[in-house]
């Protein structure tokens, strides 16, 4: 099967919200049916690794296949959280923007139906 390259953002949606400092997202695909290519691409570690430069020192996978849906919790991304924090943006809701701008692999169909 041939892949391609794309931005997450090509092929699914994300949402952000914190818990202290700790920040939570959502990563849904448009077609339920990548749900399994993005399973194995979008991992904790890839995750993480985004989100190093942050201080980010954990990443969690829950995974929804009923809701063909995935939640990340990322341990302290936050620099400190909404009241500890100087960041701009101490809730951490453009953080999945940074989550969307990770590359994965998928049918040029996926895109074309995103």
């Amino acid at each position: 099967m041939e892949l391609i390259e794309v931005p997450l953002h090509a092929v699914a949606h994300s949402r952000a919200g914190d818990k202290g400092n700790r920040g939570n997202m959502s990563l849904m695909p448009y077609d339920p049916a990548l749900y399994p290519l993005l399973a194995e691409q979008v991992t904790e570690a890839r995750v993480l690794a985004l989100f190093a430069h942050r201080g980010a020192t954990r990443c969690m996978r829950y995974d929804l296949p009923l809701m063909h849906a995935f939640n990340f919790v990322i341990d302290d991304v936050l620099e400190g959280g909404v009241n500890g924090s100087l960041n701009l943006d101490g809730h951490g809701k453009s953080l999945s923007f940074r989550l969307l701008g990770l590359t994965v692999r998928v049918p040029p169909s996926a895109v074309a139906r995103a």
